[in-house]
């Protein structure tokens, strides 16, 4: 049987490679706005706490997130080049070494927990309960880790239901141990926060199990498992890490740029907190579709670069930039007219549900500017791009987004606005540099695929 038949690469199209993703993502977001939810029927305190130790969390996700989303360029790549062989090398080689790089944070944060919190400025009435989640969660993060890079793997090979259904599965689990943990259901003791990093971590576990076994019919146990025995993979990892870390780099950058914002809000008090965890969780859907067509639009780019259809991929990226503003400007809008039945579902507070509203007013402003990183900024990278995507973020991250943070937030006393105003120019501005750089072509140089022997 033909390597060929294990991908869907020539029939598949942006649609059919969308539509999973996204209903992945949302399944994602949902499983941590049912944490946030049912743990605010338990305790606002108990949000907040969870909250600032996922901010935490989502620095090591970007850390696994550097080789997975090296596997899926250079997957999509070589499938678009034919170069089956390669691709199956590669899915091998990035499988074990997100495993040891996640088993290695995976003891770092269990043993550092309170220091890393400690310096996010955490309220001491929060500390007991954001440790404990840490060190669970962050005590198995390399369950995150198997999870993105299996899936990057199944996604760049065309079949993106399979990690829509792993997800489905794990929420179901998830809001079932949320259920059991924090309620106290079948006699079961009350947890709290303890319950819901089991829960979490339990429905991972079974996740990249079951990913695993997707994974092996999918490619028909053809990937060579035993590769790593005959020699080390050093032009693997070489390729992995030449687009790895310069994508890491940028998410390193947004992601440290927002712990530093969050340390501003932590000075502002438990109730800011919480108000940026709960408008944050509504706004999420509105982006919700810029990420998937941004990751779908990135799968079917690089298949168009590993076949050099440079000019397809060219209009492919503005087609989807141009659907996804749209769709999330559109979502961002229902959102704000239905945004103080929203927070009500989440908490009573007047004062969280006031400043809240205003908040995700802000956000369609914001909306359209995100929308060009998310999709442009992935066209960059599946091209071969990596590194000019970082020098922006580096620049504008910090010497805006946090800069006018803590101007407009701190010292004008504009508190949460201040920081909304922030972060809306700070998506405008990198979103428009990248959009320009697209319109450069300058990536049609960069493929990885290109530094190989030329395709007879």
């Amino acid at each position: 049987m033909k390597s060929e038949n294990t991908t869907k690469v020539g029939k598949i199209t942006l649609f059919a490679l969308t539509w999973p993703i996204f209903i992945e993502i949302l399944l994602h977001m949902l499983m941590g706005n049912a944490d946030t939810l049912m743990l605010s029927q338990y305790d606002d305190n108990a949000v907040a706490a969870v909250g600032v130790a996922n901010q935490i969390m989502s620095i090591i996700i970007v850390m696994f997130g550097f080789v997975a989303t090296g596997t899926t360029i250079l997957i999509a790549q070589n499938l678009g080049a034919k170069r089956h062989k390669d691709a199956e090398q590669i899915s091998v080689v990035s499988i074990f070494a997100n495993l040891a790089f996640g088993l290695l944070l995976s003891i770092a944060l269990y043993l550092f927990g309170k220091q890393m919190l400690l310096l996010m400025n955490l309220p001491e009435e929060l500390m007991s309960q954001s440790l404990v989640y840490l060190q669970v969660v962050g005590g198995f993060a390399f369950f995150q880790s198997l999870l993105m890079t299996v899936g990057a793997i199944t996604k760049s090979y065309g079949f993106t239901k399979d990690a829509m259904y792993v997800t489905i599965g794990m929420n179901i689990l998830n809001v079932f141990g949320n259920y059991v943990f924090i309620f106290g259901a079948f006699g079961v003791p009350v947890l709290g926060v303890t319950g819901v990093a089991i829960s979490t971590v339990a429905s991972r576990g079974i996740g990249v199990l079951v990913l695993f076994i997707l994974l092996y019919k999918r490619i028909r146990g053809k990937l060579p498992w035993s590769y790593l025995l005959e020699k080390f993979p050093k032009e693997e990892l070489k390729q992995l890490l030449k687009i790895g870390i310069p994508s890491a780099g940028e998410h390193l950058s947004y992601n440290g740029s927002q712990m530093v914002i969050t340390y501003f809000i932590a000075s502002m008090g438990t109730v800011a907190l919480t108000t940026r965890v709960y408008t944050i969780n509504l706004v999420m859907f509105a982006f919700l579709f810029s990420i998937a067509i941004g990751q779908g639009t990135q799968i079917l780019i690089g298949y168009l670069i590993g076949d050099r259809k440079y000019k397809e991929a060219y209009q492919r990226c503005l087609n989807s930039l141009w659907i996804g503003i749209a769709v999330s400007t559109f979502l961002t809008i229902v959102i704000a007219f239905l945004r103080e039945p929203l927070l009500m579902i989440f908490t009573d507070n007047s004062d969280i549900i006031q400043l809240g509203g205003i908040l995700i007013i802000l956000s369609i402003l914001m909306e359209p500017g995100r929308a060009f990183n998310l999709i442009v900024i992935n066209c960059l990278r599946a091209a071969g791009d990596v590194k000019y995507p970082v020098y922006i973020g580096i620049i504008v991250m910090w010497g805006v987004s946090v800069t006018v943070s803590y101007t407009a937030g701190i010292v004008f006393g504009l508190g949460l606005i201040g920081i909304w105003i922030a972060q809306i120019l700070d998506e405008w501005i990198r979103g428009l540099l990248m959009l320009k750089r697209w319109k450069s072509r300058k990536w049609e140089q960069m493929s990885f695929i290109s530094e190989k022997q030329p395709l007879k």
